[in-house]
């Protein structure tokens, strides 16, 4: 067996305190017996996270949380933060409602909030109402990808850097839905324009991996082209979306899932119609990505203020 399958074989872990089911060959692990809350302690905490780091996806079952109770959870896991441009629900703080009443959903492959330096380092989705059939969620390993790329794409992307916005293709990611709702969203979502250059590389800062950091928030590629860009942004989605690195979770209401967004991507599955569709995500602060070469991401948009260059 090679190293490369070795290290991506999704195994129980015998030396974890949690009950830990591997999903796919590569990613995603369901975690049984454990009530997710703001009361676990600190030994179950640090068992969540570094199966998080390991397996990327974790998925709990039937789980009792309300708004309050997953925000809670979230400041035990990390850092709790808000969605740096939709309001949060009433009677919460860091709250994102995921609510496709007609149909809506954003079905196309993506890291979350890369369009901002440090963005966030995992996301914690509940599951509230779900469609009968369909609405499933896909997520990649990012780490996967990066490490079967042919030697010259890897030779590319090591030193390559993207620019990131979410000032994006709103009807490509929505598909063929009225104008109307794609105006909308994009007023809310884009309400602040930013951008930030990213390495298309990152140095995972827990486990040392090396990930992609692409996805439908990239604009371009620095010193290539919008056409060049869009090429090679889909030759690394195909590396990264290949059925060997992807799990896809079958959604029942009371479901939790968690991901390491340092190391995934992910896309809700439209198929679902007229149902309803209705999940609640609060994600935890990260950190700046770091290349290859040691260097950071910076912010483009809105211009960095004096002050904050100044802490830098």
């Amino acid at each position: 067996m090679t190293a490369l399958h070795q290290r991506f074989i999704n195994e129980r872990e015998a030396e974890s305190p949690l009950d830990i089911a591997p999903v796919a060959g590569r990613i995603g692990a369901e975690v049984r017996g454990v009530a997710l809350g703001g009361d676990l302690d600190r030994i179950t905490i640090a068992a969540i996270r570094a199966a998080l780091v390991r397996h990327k996806v974790l998925f709990f079952r039937d789980q009792q949380l309300d708004d309050a109770g997953q925000e809670a959870f979230a400041a035990k896991l990390g850092t709790p933060i808000a969605h740096p441009t939709i309001p949060v629900p009433d009677g919460t703080n860091y709250v994102l409602e995921l609510d496709s009443r007609e149909g809506y959903a954003a079905s196309s492959w993506h890291t979350d909030v890369t369009f901002v330096p440090a963005y966030p380092e995992a996301s914690i989705l509940r599951a509230i109402e779900i469609p009968e059939a369909g609405g499933d969620t896909v997520w990649a390993n990012t780490a996967s990808a990066y490490e079967e790329l042919p030697e010259p794409l890897k030779l590319l992307v090591d030193g390559l850097r993207a620019v990131h916005t979410n000032l994006y293709d709103y009807a490509g990611t929505f598909g063929p839905k009225e104008a109307e709702y794609i105006a909308k969203h994009r007023t809310v979502f884009a309400s602040t324009v930013y951008e930030t250059e990213h390495p298309v590389v990152r140095v995972h800062p827990e486990s040392g991996e090396r990930a992609l950091v692409v996805g439908h928030f990239v604009k371009n590629f620095v010193g290539l082209n919008s056409a060049d860009s869009q090429r090679l942004l889909g030759i690394l989605q195909d590396h990264i979306t290949k059925p060997e690195n992807v799990v896809r979770w079958r959604w029942r209401a009371g479901d939790v899932a968690i991901w390491d967004n340092r190391a995934t991507q992910h896309r809700a599955v439209a198929d679902f119609g007229l149902q309803r569709r209705n999940l609640r995500r609060v994600t935890i602060a990260g950190t700046v990505p770091v290349g290859i070469d040691g260097s950071g991401s910076r912010q483009l948009k809105p211009a960095p203020q004096p002050e904050a260059i100044a802490a830098e």
